[in-house]
């Protein structure tokens, strides 16, 4: 693990070093899936079972849920419950750091809709200045 000068606590990965766990993690977290399905649970404001998630995430696959509720369960960021019932229920809702990243992507999918309409007019020049 390479970790930027300093040692170890907060502040101590870098990215930028190919072999730091945290650029994995800002991979996963760049990931459309991820950000989504965070959203979702931020959105719902309460713990949702996978279906739930499922209607909010339009075209996401349930393998493709399966697999992002168990990484996000496993880095922390997703809390899941099952109850002793039958038939068995399980639901799934924001970690207290869960719900500090979702406040962060929050931001970031303001921005994205906010210029998306800027976004789309620069590649149409893009495209038209170079026979795209």
């Amino acid at each position: 693990m390479s970790e930027a000068p300093g040692g170890a606590g907060e502040g101590s990965f870098n990215p930028y070093s190919r072999a730091c766990p945290s650029r994995r993690f800002l991979k996963f977290l760049g990931d459309l899936w991820t950000v989504l399905v965070i959203g979702a649970l931020y959105e719902a404001g309460s713990p949702q079972r996978f279906t739930e998630i499922s209607l909010r995430v339009d075209g996401i696959s349930t393998k493709m849920l399966t697999n992002t509720l168990r990484a996000l369960e496993r880095d922390g960021l997703v809390l899941r419950h099952q109850y002793a019932e039958m038939p068995p229920r399980v639901t799934y809702e924001l970690s207290p750091m869960g719900q500090d990243l979702a406040n962060v992507l929050r931001d970031v999918e303001g921005w994205a809709t906010g210029h998306m309409q800027d976004v789309l007019d620069a590649r149409e020049s893009y495209d038209v200045a170079h026979g795209e």
